[in-house]
């Protein structure tokens, strides 16, 4: 049994110390970064796609949940691979897939083109939210001891922030503005590609990758009485975000009365480029305290959300935004923090397989029923189902919320 295990556990590198581990720790981040930047550069495009192609609410929400079930399915299969062939070639993997759906996008004019390169890039995501999550874990500086979960869990966010308004601005002020920001794209994987390949290995290769892929997402069972809060945490706040993506492009066209493909980038940023703002804040409290208070921040922000929408006032669904964006990212934080408490080494790539899982089943879920209800209910309707999960998501955390116990030794 012990042998069966210590074959499972990712050896860490002892020939790269100091300023090595530092390049690793950059190169992952940015390469985290960017594969969430390009998971965001299609969302300024769906107002064009919804004119020039017809595309509708539903057919956008299919695509948010076509994406989720692509890094659902590659988090259960892929999610512990980079503790068997190490954490650069899996995450160089991850950035291949997701350039071949870039490359999709290029083609984009009907539906089944759009669920195609969502589908190849989330697989992609999928494995670059285990192998490179990871890869910053184990290469994070020691001090200060926050900046580890703060730079796994809000590089995403801080991902899709830059992808939204860069790929705004190209689509509306560059040439090409269907293609342009998905040949920057492939650009900037390739560069992270480079990045990770001159960068030290943390976790050596073991044995066991073809056993890997037998879908299993095992915890320790330290964190087991965290689990239920951290799920209530992500699952909301994600599913905001899949709102966002979904019915934002719609809503920017109604309420804003344009179709700016920059300002449809501009209010999907107003909520994620707080939650990277507010993360930081979360790290001087303990992951409990963290965790209710972030929790309770949101829901004032999705309170202020649902009546900006339903009563239709602009300068208050921005503000809202704002507050709920800063919530979850002080809530998404903690929860990180609290889950990755003592972790081992190989314990790192199957825990941020369980987050992302919890993450995008919040994105998958909601967004198939609220897509599928879209044609029947309104927006600020769907907008009050989604404040309504907020509010159970803050009474768990608020009532549930524990830190994480000491590892044994």
């Amino acid at each position: 049994m012990h042998d069966a295990i210590a074959n499972e556990a990712p050896r860490i590198s002892q020939g790269h110390r100091g300023g090595m581990l530092w390049l690793a720790f950059m190169s992952a981040m940015v390469s985290l970064t960017v594969s969430f930047a390009v998971a965001a550069a299609p969302i300024p495009l769906y107002n064009i796609y919804r004119a020039e192609d017809g595309f509708t609410n539903a057919g956008i929400s299919l695509a948010v949940v076509t994406y989720s079930i692509g890094t659902i399915t590659s988090l259960l299969v892929l999610g512990r691979l980079s503790n068997h062939l190490g954490r650069r070639r899996t995450a160089i993997a991850s950035l291949g897939l997701i350039a071949l759906g870039c490359l999709l996008f290029l083609s984009v004019h009907d539906i089944d083109t759009l669920l195609a390169g969502r589908l190849l890039v989330g697989l992609g995501t999928g494995l670059a939210s285990s192998s490179l999550t990871s890869y910053i874990v184990d290469a994070a500086p020691a001090k200060p001891e926050w900046l580890a979960s703060v730079a796994s869990s809000q590089g995403p966010m801080l991902g899709l922030t830059v992808g939204a308004i860069a790929s705004g601005a190209l689509v509306q002020f560059g040439p090409w503005p269907r293609d342009l920001i998905f040949l920057a794209c492939v650009c900037f994987l390739l560069l992270s590609a480079a990045l990770i390949a001159i960068s030290p290995e943390t976790a050596s290769p073991t044995p066991g990758a073809w056993r890997s892929l037998l879908p299993r997402i095992r915890v320790p069972e330290r964190i087991k009485h965290l689990l239920p809060v951290a799920a209530a945490v992500f699952l909301a706040t994600w599913a905001t975000g899949a709102f966002y993506q979904a019915f934002v492009p719609a809503l920017v066209k109604e309420q804003l009365h344009t179709r700016s493909p920059l300002v449809l980038g501009l209010v999907f940023a107003c909520y994620m480029t707080p939650s990277v703002l507010g993360a930081p804040i979360g790290g001087r409290f303990s992951p409990a305290v963290a965790q209710r208070v972030g929790m309770i921040t949101f829901l004032v922000g999705m309170v202020g959300i649902v009546t900006a929408i339903t009563s239709g006032t602009l300068v208050l669904f921005i503000v809202a935004t704002v507050v709920a964006g800063a919530g979850q990212g002080i809530a998404i934080s903690a929860a990180t923090r609290g889950l990755l408490d003592g972790a081992a080494l190989a314990e790192r790539a199957p825990i941020f397989s369980a987050i992302y899982l919890l993450c995008y089943s919040g994105a998958a879920f909601p967004s198939l029923i609220s897509g599928r209800l879209s044609n029947t209910f309104s927006l600020p309707q769907i907008a009050i189902g989604y404040g309504g999960l907020a509010l159970v998501a803050t009474v768990v955390t608020v009532l549930g919320a524990r830190n994480p116990r000491a590892a044994r030794t």
